[in-house]
């Protein structure tokens, strides 16, 4: 069963969570001296007085959070964050759109980094500095940061961490959640600040090196820039923004553990991070050798464009120094083949995950063994440990609703018109958080021509491909609402 008076109380305070980031954002619309000051007081006005409601009418004993419970508050607080993350966009006249609106903000808690905004340095730096920071809450997990604080209040419990967290095996740096929350935030914030202290040194502005510090770790996509980060045309900018890009797309608690504590053996012996590692550089050399044979690029720019495309696409953070929607139809492919790949599970990033990916070679590959040797037993390894069966069949029923879900959104893309390659590059990119498109919405282009219908579906799959599905989908499930 559920608790409605516990829900109530969390979605209050998680509100209040949200204010004080918001908070950040009226600080530099203060600093820079913006005059629609207002648009930030109604918006703290509307996410404290909700919250103050929801925590009054959850008011009671109820303390015990039970797994219906989680799922129904991280579905609940991604749509409520984003909602009223809308507001600032909307008040300012940024995007005077409802649907514009809630789509940006959507793409920015789900670090998806699709963007209908068609002239971005026009917007005001309290908004800019707004998107990057709904990347970065969003990149470790809204509920993450409730996890870590939330003890204070006697609600920390491992049904929201469980709820929320993404990948199919969560390496255990604590038996206390609260506690593992607490580390993994601690090398979040100190690759946030490592990354905006190198993009400034780099070449970057203060503002900028802030703000896409946030995008990158984050594996989010949001900009400053129109042309991202193109706009700077320069290599130095590009190899290190690519370092924090690949570092956003590792596991965490491995970060953790290569950082603070010194086991740089952990990171190494990773099969999953072998996988992803491995997979980087094997697709940055077929681009390479595309780009340097189809093109006027030497092979240090050949080099260097598809190493940042293949690191951005992969760890689905979406930043562009190239058009790749010009380069030749081969290329195409093998980018569409990198979205569907994701990065690390316990990362930031979005799309399948290298660990889901590797179980799945290994069990398809133990099939052709078990057809030579009936009677062997061949278990399914992982970094040295077996995977049980019950995994096994979690990643394939995952697998079949991520291809099903990018299908049917394909079809509904169709059903308004577009073409198929732009309706298959729309559903990828969204199931997947990653960005930017193929077709006519690649990444020098704003989805701003999309009807809204399609705005509010792309809008429903960052979401379910953020939670993985399953936190989503079982809301819809008649079976969940029933009381045993």
């Amino acid at each position: 069963m559920f608790h409605p008076k516990i829900i109530s109380r969390i979605l209050g305070l998680l509100l209040f969570i949200e204010a004080a980031f918001l908070v950040s954002a009226l600080a530099v619309s203060l600093y820079y001296k913006e005059a629609k000051l207002n648009t930030y007081f109604y918006s703290l006005g509307a996410m404290v007085g909700t919250g103050l409601l929801l925590t009054y009418i959850g008011r009671g004993k109820e303390r015990n959070i039970s797994r219906k419970d989680g799922y129904i508050v991280v579905t609940l607080c991604w749509i409520i964050f984003s909602l009223f993350g809308a507001i600032p966009y909307y008040l300012s006249g940024s995007l005077p759109s409802v649907t514009d609106a809630f789509f940006e903000t959507m793409s920015g808690f789900s670090t998806t980094g699709a963007t209908v905004v068609e002239n971005v340095e026009a917007l005001p730096c309290s908004i800019l500095f707004w998107r990057a920071m709904t990347h970065w809450v969003g990149g470790l997990g809204i509920v993450f940061f409730t996890v870590a604080v939330f003890p204070v209040f006697g609600l920390g419990d491992i049904n929201l961490f469980a709820a929320e967290s993404v990948g199919p095996m969560r390496a255990k740096l604590h038996p206390r959640i609260s506690v593992a929350a607490r580390w993994i935030l601690t090398i979040y914030v100190g690759l946030t600040i490592l990354a905006t202290v190198a993009f400034y040194f780099a070449g970057m502005g203060k503002f900028d090196a802030v703000c896409h510090a946030m995008s990158t770790v984050s594996t989010g996509g949001f900009s400053t820039k129109q042309a991202g980060i193109a706009a700077y045309n320069s290599p130095l900018i590009d190899y290190v923004v690519t370092l924090f890009m690949f570092l956003g797309g590792v596991n965490l608690s491995l970060l953790y553990l290569f950082f603070f504590k010194a086991r740089f053996g952990d990171l190494f012996r990773d099969s999953e991070f072998r996988v992803y590692a491995g997979s980087v550089a094997l697709f940055t050399v077929l681009i390479m050798a595309g780009l340097f044979f189809s093109t006027p690029m030497g092979i240090e720019e050949s080099f260097r464009i598809s190493l940042f495309q293949v690191v951005s696409l992969q760890t689905t953070t979406g930043f562009a120094t190239s058009n790749y929607v010009l380069w030749v139809p081969i290329l195409w492919l093998m980018l569409s083949a990198i979205m569907f790949l994701g990065a690390c599970s316990g990362s930031t990033s979005g799309a399948m995950k290298c660990a889901r990916i590797s179980i799945l070679g290994r069990v398809m590959f133990n099939e052709f063994k078990r057809i030579l040797h009936p009677n062997a037993v061949i278990p399914v390894r992982m970094s040295g440990k077996i995977v049980s069966t019950s995994v096994q069949s979690a990643i394939l029923a995952y697998t079949v609703i991520y291809v099903a879900t990018i299908v049917v959104g394909i079809f509904v893309n169709m059903t308004f018109g577009l073409e198929f390659l732009d309706a298959y590059g729309l559903s990828v990119t969204s199931v997947g958080n990653v960005g930017p498109a193929l077709g006519h919405y690649g990444p020098m282009d704003s989805f701003s021509t999309l009807p809204a219908a399609i705005k509010w579906f792309c809008s429903f799959q960052m979401l379910v491909g953020r939670l993985e599905f399953f936190a989503v989908l079982l809301l819809l499930m008649p079976d969940f609402w029933k009381r045993q």
